[in-house]
């Protein structure tokens, strides 16, 4: 068993995503070699790209609001408590509609995080 703070977890860089902040929080360093649990913090004013990938996520949204968009760019409403469920190869993009931190899990197969 692997217990952990995320005070304790090291900021990884993310290239390609402004004012964004990833934190792998179990991953293959700790064993786990089929699933990776990710934070992320996007900044005011932040975005992810609008982008697909060969796997899927499991999203939950732990602090702040922001717009989760589609593949067909619609703009969905989403704060703290909501969970979003993106499969395999579905385009999307998270933005920080807020003035603060706009925080979530993301957990996705081990590929996902190669």
């Amino acid at each position: 068993m692997i217990i952990k703070k995320l005070s304790d977890v090291p900021f990884t860089h993310v290239a390609g995503y402004d004012h964004v902040k990833k934190q792998i929080v179990i991953g293959s360093d700790d064993g786990s070699q089929e699933i990776v649990m990710r934070y992320f913090s996007i900044e005011p004013g932040g975005t992810s790209p609008h982008h697909s990938h060969d796997f899927p996520h499991l999203v939950k949204i732990e602090a702040g609001n922001g717009i989760a968009i589609d593949t067909t760019g619609n703009e969905h409403q989403v704060q703290t408590g909501d969970y979003v469920y993106i499969n395999d190869n579905e385009t999307h993009q998270f933005r920080n509609t807020g003035s603060k931190p706009f925080n979530f899990i993301c957990i996705v197969p081990q590929r996902g995080e190669s």
